[in-house]
């Protein structure tokens, strides 16, 4: 019978160490911050970053200054080569993931392309961020198993969320790993014609338990890969 491996915080840990280490090899990362594993309490360790106070991300503030803030701040794990922010933490209770927050917060403002514009229309990694059309739209994953907090559809255990809409909950199928969420990240907004990054990363074929609601099975979610040894 097939198992699925339980993934620790340790193994989380590594998977954030050694990904940010391949977008700094990839030339994708303009700046990053070292992961770190923070006792909470009791039983409870908090995968987070080395500096800062993530609480900017729950302020009701305009994007553009709290974008601005947590720049300033240092508040991510990776800024991306065109500012875009990608922040991950992760929070285990006896070595079970219990909540992550995944973020990609892209840059509302692209001053350097105002300064030095032929590097960035000669550069088709920067094609669409140049490009007038395109919307910025930050993504994120949020999952809690907590039974209070938990509804079927109303508030998914794992859900995705678009811009800063308090209300957008779209079901996710379960838990995202560091590599599932940087791997959508990648193949959906740094993909080129000629450039595949995603080849030049470890594949991790590891994944937390579904969580999804028979409910939610019924109408639109998004699936996670569900890799089992």
């Amino acid at each position: 019978m097939w198992a699925m491996k339980m993934l620790t915080a340790k193994d989380i840990l590594n998977q954030i160490n050694r990904l940010t280490g391949e977008l700094i090899e990839t030339k994708l990362c303009n700046s990053e911050n070292v992961p770190v594993c923070k006792p909470c309490g009791g039983d409870v360790k908090e995968i987070g970053i080395s500096s800062g106070d993530d609480s900017i991300f729950l302020k009701s503030i305009p994007y553009f200054e709290m974008f601005k803030e947590a720049t300033e701040r240092k508040i991510y794990n990776v800024q991306m080569i065109d500012g875009a922010l990608i922040f991950m933490q992760y929070r285990f209770y006896k070595n079970r993931l219990v909540a992550h927050r995944l973020s990609y917060l892209p840059s509302p403002d692209l001053d350097a392309f105002q300064n030095e514009p032929e590097i960035y229309v000669e550069d088709e990694r920067y094609a669409e961020v140049v490009n007038r059309r395109i919307v910025c739209v930050p993504v994120r994953f949020d999952f809690d198993n907590d039974k209070a907090v938990c509804r079927p559809i109303k508030h998914p255990a794992s859900h995705m969320t678009l811009g800063q809409f308090k209300n957008c909950r779209i079901p996710v199928t379960g838990a995202l790993t560091p590599y599932q969420f940087i791997s959508f990240i990648i193949t959906s907004f740094y993909h080129t014609a000629l450039t595949k990054y995603n080849s030049h990363f470890q594949v991790y074929k590891e994944s937390f338990e579904p969580s999804i609601f028979d409910e939610e099975r019924e109408i639109m979610h998004f699936h996670t890969p569900e890799y089992r040894h």
